[in-house]
């Protein structure tokens, strides 16, 4: 098997977008205007220039609605060829190496056609998510989000991204920062790097957002993820202002996000932390399904999700230098987290339920 092109990052290529085009509706006959009639028509018969309706002219009852039938079934049969023609094509192209990923090992086709296709339908039917104010992620250029962190397992983060890859009206892709553990682990590494996600370190984000990408970031880290159903939607520490350091750098804005409905999916009862240092994780969490129920255990409970982008808050305005000032990274990062904190606290009042 041939390898795939590696393009630098920087490329113009790389930048481009090969979102999946959408299909128009066929254009509907259009009938002209009769027009001078030299003299009177025979029964059945149109005036010049002029199309009889389906129903007239001496077809049988029901020719009309059968004609529309068959151009549906026709029509049906085209698209399902054309996906089939479409999806050849992209097994030819892994076959043959055909394909580009940029440095950091983000495939887009990869990601458009395949892995947002198995993310779409927990996003859509499952946790049926509800997105609010995604118009706040900027139409081009770098910005970096931030959200909560939640939920025993980061399920959190891949509905963030369908939610910018779906949602945003420029079909903009969100570039994940994730922790060393994700890229240790077997196949979820790979994985990884081909949807775009990359280690959570200030140089590989500032580069991708200096590229103009968007990128997300969970400040909370295990901390966030693993703490007891108890202290649920109660944010915990945000680093040393890290994130608030990168996006100074690179001049980009931050755009606090809030998600609801992820702290209840695997409700974390308590913690078994000698079983988490025997397998070098930093938590096994005890559900009220998990372990007990073995593999059925594992599964999310279907809660109702909101996720809001909020109000972007500009960083272009700063001096270079601001980012060594730690008094001023010190009042962003407070910002940034007092403010996603009051929308959970919003978002969860409006809330009627945790499923519905």
């Amino acid at each position: 098997m041939a390898d795939a092109k590696v393009i630098p990052f920087d490329d113009d290529r790389s930048r481009a977008r090969r979102r999946p085009g959408r299909v128009d509706g066929e254009a509907a006959a259009v009938r002209a205007l009769p027009g001078p009639q030299a003299g009177p028509q025979e029964p059945g018969e149109a005036p010049e220039g002029r199309r009889l309706p389906d129903d007239v002219g001496g077809r049988e009852d029901g020719a009309g609605a059968s004609s529309s039938a068959g151009g549906a079934e026709g029509a049906g049969a085209r698209g399902w060829e054309r996906r089939l023609a479409g999806g050849l094509a992209f097994l030819r192209r892994r076959i043959t190496g055909d394909y580009e990923v940029d440095e950091f090992g983000y495939d887009e086709e990869l990601t458009d056609q395949v892995l947002m296709s198995l993310l779409r339908p927990l996003y859509e039917k499952y946790f049926r998510v509800e997105v609010k104010g995604v118009e706040n992620i900027p139409a081009e250029g770098g910005a970096l989000i931030v959200a909560n962190h939640s939920g025993t397992l980061p399920l959190d983060g891949l509905m963030m991204q369908v939610a910018v890859h779906d949602h945003h009206p420029a079909g903009r892709h969100l570039r994940l920062l994730a922790a060393d553990l994700v890229f240790v682990l077997p196949v979820v590494n790979e994985l990884a790097r081909k949807a775009g996600h990359t280690l959570a370190c200030a140089e590989d984000a500032e580069r991708l957002l200096r590229a103009g990408e968007i990128v997300g970031v969970m400040p909370e880290g295990f901390k966030g993820i693993g703490k007891p159903f108890g202290e649920r939607y109660k944010l915990q520490r945000f680093g040393r202002g890290g994130f608030v350091s990168t996006a100074l750098r690179a001049g980009v804005p931050i755009v606090p996000c809030s998600i609801v409905g992820a702290e209840e999916i695997y409700p974390m009862i308590g913690n078994a932390r000698t079983l988490a240092r025997v397998l070098g994780i930093p938590y096994f969490p005890l559900t009220p399904t998990f372990p007990w129920l073995g593999p059925l255990g594992a599964l999310p409970l279907p809660t109702k999700w909101t996720i809001q982008f909020g109000e972007p808050i500009p960083t272009d305005s700063y001096a270079p230098e601001a980012a060594e000032d730690p008094m001023l990274m010190f009042n962003l990062t407070d910002q940034v987290r007092e403010q996603i904190q009051h929308t959970l606290y919003k978002l969860l009042v409006q809330r009627r339920s945790v499923f519905f």
